[in-house]
């Protein structure tokens, strides 16, 4: 059996590791992201499915909050940023910037909260790629990728958190890609953006931690 890493897309071999996957403590970790051994799924042979049907007929159109849109411009200053549009990549950013400034505070993110979003949010991944696929929108698609990749790992660290606490966090530092926004926890960035591929100098250490 194989065993893909859903985050970064390591794959873990029985055969060449001559160690079968569940013999693994459950401490074991993906060694190139650094992901739970709980976010590695089981090799499966794709099946071809028929045409998605998605009904828009009753679709609205949803008002967005000043969070959900500071959170697009964001995504799209480093959409240019990597397609090297330096200006565009600017006034996105001034835009995130308002944005995020007159977001109101949120009483209820507690950490729980948090996991249980990022989870919803992974469900939704197969449907919003069915759908990019049907259109044959190749942006959308790998959004949906990196999308899925950086919001898994994400949910993998907050599920990490809940269990080990402060202690995940002692003695070490915290990587964010300023690309595609993948978290890297340790004394380094990692050498390549498991996510993205762009290189360390990508990586922003978060600084402030109490």
């Amino acid at each position: 059996m194989r065993y893909i890493c859903q985050i970064c897309g390591y794959v873990y071999d029985e055969d060449k590791e001559n160690i079968p996957f569940d013999k693994l403590p459950d401490d074991w970790k993906c060694p190139l992201c650094g992901a739970s051994k709980s976010d590695f799924k089981a090799e499966e042979v794709k099946k071809e499915t028929g045409p998605v049907t998605v009904n828009t007929e009753d679709a609205d159109l949803k008002k967005l909050s000043a969070g959900q849109l500071a959170c697009i411009c964001s995504n799209l200053a480093r959409g240019c940023e990597k397609q090297y549009k330096q200006e565009e990549s600017r006034l996105f950013t001034e835009l995130a910037d308002y944005f995020t400034r007159i977001t109101p505070p949120v009483n209820d993110a507690t950490v729980e909260n948090i996991s249980q979003l990022l989870q919803e949010d992974i469900d939704n991944y197969p449907d919003v790629r069915a759908v990019a696929d049907q259109n044959s929108d190749r942006g959308a698609a790998r959004i949906c990728v990196w999308g899925e990749k950086v919001t898994r790992m994400l949910s993998s660290l907050v599920n990490r958190y809940l269990k080990e606490g402060e202690e995940m966090l002692a003695n070490t530092d915290i990587w964010i890609c300023t690309v595609c926004g993948f978290v890297y926890i340790g004394d380094q960035p990692p050498e390549v953006c498991p996510v993205c591929k762009v290189p360390p100098f990508k990586f922003e250490k978060i600084e402030g931690r109490a």
